[in-house]
């Protein structure tokens, strides 16, 4: 049987099941074989946002087999473009139906209440509907470990952050850089350039390049591509991977990556879906659930250090340590997190501040 239809297949009979309309909505759908509809914003490469939500699709085909048939539609971005898509995948029969950007919320939101009997999943929503289910990383956690890695290897106790959007689960994880850097040095400055983009090897180039130039020796970048890492290593600076294991594109600068593992997430409301009993529900994971990966060390950090590091995972997975924790300032001064406090889950979920020592403006 055939596991996947392409996006030329789909978008060629998109006008008809277009027509259809929202009466789909009250039939009841074949339990087999189980439709998935899966958006992704970006083209899938061999590294990076998307390619790890392609191996969550990869999961469900190997545990679910012939009794899947999954539609993969990639490079979808645009609020409106994606509205279509959603609504052409839920007219035309998918019983559940994958948006995998936080540009996909509102469309997802429009297009959900209009077929209650499809699930929605949405990765990176903030918004729960009857049929709309949320999933997301607490991608913070692996960036404060980062963090303590370069904070051990910068030499100009600077570093820098390239990210897509000034969005929460943005703003938050480079805000954790910062304090897991400053966790080992507290002088540590993290400089952040935001692209508009989350793809855009030309921008991101700049960017890396301008931070490298302003004496950052250490760079994250939250894109969906390798370029952050890959100029870091021809100018010499370290780096640190997102989403996926970036070794390969500087093997002797790479830190690390914090990794995303949605596998188990797919497969779970794959599952769900075909024995009708899937709900809609808001999952945040990280590191204890396996969702987030802290990939291997440079052997050039000393073994020692590594082992810090391998002990800080550990006391995140188990609570002992939270990223969070207080006492923290704002750019401004201003104490956002007292001493012995740590920050709310909800304020976490709408960082919209810098702490001390980030330089950049979110606005």
């Amino acid at each position: 049987m055939k596991l996947s239809t392409t996006r030329r297949e789909f978008m060629a009979g998109a006008a008809g099941s277009a027509l259809i309309g929202t009466g789909l909505a009250s039939q009841a759908f074949a339990a087999d074989p189980l439709k998935v509809g899966v958006v992704y914003v970006s083209p899938v490469s061999e590294i990076g946002w998307t390619k790890q939500h392609s191996l969550g699709v990869d999961a469900i085909r190997e545990a679910l087999g012939d009794k899947v048939k999954i539609t993969v539609i990639d490079n979808i971005f645009k609020p409106q473009d994606a509205e279509r898509v959603f609504r052409q995948l839920a007219s035309s029969g998918h019983q559940l139906i994958f948006g995998t950007s936080f540009s996909h919320g509102t469309p997802m939101q429009k297009v959900a209440p209009r077929f209650p009997k499809v699930a929605f999943e949405h990765c990176s929503g903030i918004v729960h509907l009857p049929n709309l289910g949320t999933f997301e990383a607490k991608y913070y956690e692996g960036t404060y470990v980062a963090g303590v890695a370069a904070g051990h290897v910068s030499k100009a106790a600077k570093i820098g952050f390239v990210g897509g959007f000034p969005i929460p689960d943005i703003v938050g994880p480079a805000n954790a850089l910062l304090l897991g850097a400053q966790s080992v040095n507290p002088k540590i400055t993290c400089s952040a350039i935001f692209l508009n983009s989350w793809f855009d090897p030309g921008k991101e180039k700049e960017a890396t390049n301008t931070l490298i130039s302003q004496g950052c020796d250490v760079i994250c970048s939250m894109t969906d591509t390798a370029t952050g890492v890959q100029v870091a290593g021809e100018k010499g600076a370290w780096s640190v991977g997102y989403a996926s294991d970036m070794a390969k594109f500087a093997p002797k600068t790479h830190l690390t990556a914090f990794m995303l593992d949605w596998s188990s997430v797919y497969v779970a409301a794959a599952k769900a879906v075909a024995a009708g009993t899937w709900k809609s529900t808001v999952r945040w994971q990280g590191l204890a659930e396996g969702v987030v990966k802290m990939s291997a060390y440079n052997n050039a950090i000393p073994a020692d250090v590594r082992a810090k590091l391998a002990a800080t995972e550990k006391s995140i997975r188990t609570g002992k340590l939270h990223p969070y924790a207080g006492e923290i300032k704002d750019q401004a001064g201003k104490v956002r997190v007292a001493k012995g406090g740590v920050l709310s889950d909800p304020d976490i979920r709408k960082f919209d501040w810098f702490v001390a020592g980030m330089i950049g403006k979110l606005g």
